[in-house]
């Protein structure tokens, strides 16, 4: 789950040899039986039962089609040898004869041996919105800490339904969407929220409007199904994955509905799987994380004052960016950037280690007397229109995913009571937080009860990692999935809070991610890791 600035949500959990020169044989590997539909407790059984025929229909049929490999299209941006195709999934799982859409898929394959090769590793980078199709990229850039791995697997990507290339929605036309400046999050009078419910309501209208034939699809538990059919038209009769943030949760589902389908299983930066936190409570989790982790870079960049020149203490530097936020506030930086726009930008920081010197830089040229340098990197480029509709489309993917997966309170003073409350203690993110989510408030189609995941007959042990401050993701979300998956291990990097473990290089985490992957090794025990190297100014 992202709470990324809507501009660049859909890319927020971004990404990761010679191809294998035999193609798959169309059903040459036939698809597993669907698993038992999960007692949820809900009476949904019958539900369920009948998505899982058409899951199983729809695999088959996968199975037996394949994929027709082709050179991915120039304006995909993937270096060759990279190749690009299409799985074919129901747009209803309970009607797998009805309207089918297609999912866009690339691979690379193994960099080792025939003998070494084990398989696709599929992947999911979050969101909800993310596209995974760079993650082959991971190859052609000679990643390090993916070099193994990729001796072993192809590495695959896919846009999951509704994203990019996979049946793509839309919200609201996306130069309005990045238009920019926006209002400011935090609300000064009553009428600031009647502007900013209003916003919503609209924002909600226009999903509908624009996309409401894929709305009532668009859930957790369909993107795993389709997970599943594109594991059956790579030719393989069970699935390794890797899910990072939202991918996650997609993981924790899949496990769930398919776990005798699940061969290897990796999940870092770990969504709440908890039916109590999806996604309304998770998302005022996540305000409470956020605002600890903006503190752990104000803590950083009053150490290396020397360089910044931002205060050499905490509240030092927090006053640099009350001042500024007021500034923006009374007249946007050159006309465009707002409260709204600083806390898009700013928000790299609490998500990633490597956006704090970055960040810094920029916030120490504005506070000398460099104004441009903040506009440039704050401000939307309305001629990027490619990006601009990306980020539109991803936006909408999240929220689309979001209100349909769970029921969200209809009451507005429920939203008012809460995120007052916690703006008082954790003003960082809470009400923009809170002004992106609340389309779901007034969503225009029916809203489902999340899953029970747990663990079922057949599921192997997973590999579970989590830094102890990730902002997005809190600790405890790992924590509970790895009590809901029996046997999984859960490697914990501590005094870290960079999202996206995996990526990043930390021998103590990539051993083991390696050894899981390649062998299905796992500690004994759950491991904690010293954390990865802090970042240079």
């Amino acid at each position: 789950m992202s709470k990324s600035s809507m501009r660049r949500r859909a890319t927020a959990f971004g990404t990761a040899g010679a191809l294998v020169t035999a193609t798959l044989i169309a059903g040459a590997v036939s698809a597993p039986a669907a698993s038992a539909a999960p007692a949820d407790g809900q009476g949904h059984a019958r539900g369920w039962d009948r998505e899982a025929r058409g899951a199983a229909v729809a695999a088959a049929r996968a199975a037996r089609a394949g994929v027709d490999w082709k050179d991915c299209a120039a304006d995909w941006n993937l270096p060759k040898p990279i190749q690009c195709g299409y799985v074919t999934v129901p747009l209803d799982y309970a009607k797998p004869d009805g309207k089918q859409i297609k999912l866009a898929v690339d691979r690379i394959g193994n960099t080792g041996s025939k003998g070494e090769r084990q398989g696709a590793l599929i992947y999911n980078p979050g969101g909800p919105g993310g596209s995974g199709l760079r993650f082959p990229a991971r190859v052609t850039s000679k990643s390090a800490v993916w070099a193994k791995a990729a001796k072993a697997y192809d590495f695959v990507g896919f846009d999951p339904r509704g994203v990019g290339h996979s049946a793509p929605i839309s919200c609201v036309d996306p130069e309005e969407f990045v238009a920019a400046p926006k209002a400011d999050p935090v609300p000064g009078s009553e009428a600031d929220k009647r502007v900013q419910r209003g916003l919503a309501r609209a924002y909600a209208e226009g999903c509908f409007e624009r996309s409401g034939e894929m709305l009532p699809h668009m859930t957790t538990p369909n993107t795993a199904r389709d997970l599943d059919v594109i594991r059956a038209a790579l030719g393989e009769t069970k699935l390794n994955y890797l899910g990072v943030s939202y991918g996650t949760y997609l993981g924790a589902v899949y496990g769930t509905l398919f776990p005798d389908h699940v061969r290897r299983m990796v999940v870092a930066s770990v969504v709440n799987p908890s039916r109590d936190k999806i996604w309304y409570q998770a998302n005022l989790d996540q305000d409470v994380a956020f605002e600890g982790r903006w503190k752990d870079w104000q803590d950083w960049v009053a150490a290396n004052d020397a360089t910044y020149h931002l205060g050499d203490t905490r509240a030092e530097v927090q006053d640099q960016w009350l001042k500024l936020r007021a500034t923006a506030a009374k007249e946007p930086l050159g006309g465009v950037v707002g409260p709204a726009e600083l806390i898009s930008f700013f928000q790299s920081a609490p998500y990633y280690d490597s956006a704090w010197a970055p960040t810094a830089e920029i916030f120490s040229k504005y506070v000398a007397g460099d104004t441009q340098a903040l506009v440039d990197a704050a401000a939307p480029d309305p001629s990027d229109t490619a990006g601009n509709a990306s980020a539109e489309n991803g936006n909408a993917v999240y929220t689309a995913v979001e209100c349909t997966d769970a029921k969200w309170p209809a009451n507005w003073n429920t939203w008012d009571r809460d995120n007052t409350r916690l703006h008082r203690d954790h003003p960082f993110m809470t009400w923009a937080n809170a002004w992106m989510n609340l389309p779901c408030a007034t969503w225009p189609v029916k809203q489902q009860t999340p899953l029970n995941v747990k663990t079922g007959k057949g599921l192997p042990p997973v590999l579970i990692v989590q830094s102890e401050r990730d902002a997005a993701t809190p600790y405890a979300g790992a924590v509970e999935l790895h009590q809901r998956f029996k046997g999984s291990r859960l490697v914990t990097e501590r005094d870290a809070g960079s999202h996206g473990v995996t990526g990043l290089v930390n021998p103590c985490v990539n051993d083991r991610v390696d050894a899981y992957l390649l062998t299905g090794e796992l500690d004994t025990r759950d491991v904690t890791c010293a954390p990865h190297a802090t970042p240079k100014p």
